[in-house]
């Protein structure tokens, strides 16, 4: 019985989830039309705002069509992983009502976000296409890349907390945030998490300049629209995790998802201001700028772990 009400519970969460992910896409149209001095969408219903909607009915009832080459069962299966794989990562979500509660919710995490990089590499080489096999490629050396500071800045906050639990994310932030404290790092997972998602200025999986349109240049109809849910859900998590870690705040308290709304506006004001980066400084970025900063930090918090320890015995 308990199962079964978990269940429906975390049935539940992924219907918001893909109706935020719904609104999500219609905030970003919006935003980048005010930036760009236009409306946005503004026709279907009051202000645009069922134009997701009738985008999804339109993408949905579409042909859908196979390249005669592709490699049929990945092909069809990838945008399907993709879309489970982001609603999947949303159960570690520390909700005081016990959804799921892991004790291991962290390392969960980092484990869906790790199984990402498949679903696009599978996408981007069934499709046999070179563009999508550029794309693909791209995306997977970028991924486990970012992965890596990704990692380690958890690590940093793994020796503060002193658990892999994200519950105990809100428990220490009762009265500061960590952002205070770590700004560097924040805005370091930050751009890691623009990277993770395959999201401007980092978008090389997607670069339409030179790819077409990078590993989904052959999907349409019901394929692309999987894709490109799973794309937005991933930006949904990724927002809602930083505010967790690094803003704070019970999940129940209307404040935290205002938070988490700033941190998905973040991703939308920088894809309307910021150009597309070069490739090779994307891996500079990575594995010169970023990886020396995490470990200097994670290096300062074990010393500070255990300089308290030390004082405390």
């Amino acid at each position: 019985m308990m199962l079964l009400v978990k269940f429906v519970n975390y049935l539940i969460l992924v219907i918001f989830v893909l109706v935020a992910v719904a609104f999500v896409t219609l905030l970003e149209r919006k935003i980048l039309g005010y930036i760009q001095i236009r409306k946005g969408p503004n026709k279907v219903g009051y202000a645009g705002i069922l134009q997701p909607f009738a985008d999804a009915v339109k993408l949905f009832t579409k042909e859908q069509t196979f390249p005669t080459l592709s490699n049929f069962v990945p092909y069809y299966l990838s945008p399907v992983f993709s879309l489970f794989v982001a609603l999947l990562v949303w159960a570690v979500m520390p909700y005081e009502m016990g959804l799921v509660s892991f004790k291991m919710s962290i390392l969960f995490f980092l484990c869906c976000t790790s199984l990402g990089v498949y679903t696009t590499m599978g996408a981007g080489w069934a499709s046999n296409s070179k563009y999508s096999l550029l794309g693909c490629l791209r995306a997977v050396a970028q991924t486990i890349s970012y992965e890596v500071s990704l990692a380690l800045i958890l690590l940093s906050f793994l020796l503060l907390i002193g658990g892999v639990d994200l519950s105990f994310f809100s428990l220490y932030q009762r009265y500061i945030s960590f952002i205070i404290l770590t700004l560097p790092l924040a805005l370091i997972w930050f751009a890691s998490c623009l990277a993770e998602t395959n999201r401007t200025p980092f978008d090389f999986a997607e670069g339409e300049s030179e790819l077409v349109s990078g590993f989904n240049t052959e999907y349409s109809a019901g394929g692309f629209a999987l894709i490109f849910m799973a794309e937005y859900a991933s930006i949904l998590f990724m927002s809602v995790l930083f505010a967790i870690i690094f803003l704070g705040g019970a999940l129940m308290t209307m404040m935290f998802y205002f938070k988490a709304m700033f941190i998905s506006f973040c991703f939308v004001w920088v894809r309307g201001t910021l150009p597309r980066f070069r490739y090779d400084k994307l891996m500079y970025l990575a594995w010169k700028s970023f990886l020396p900063v995490a470990l200097n930090y994670l290096l300062f918090y074990f010393g500070l772990k255990i300089m308290f320890s030390v004082m405390l015995l």
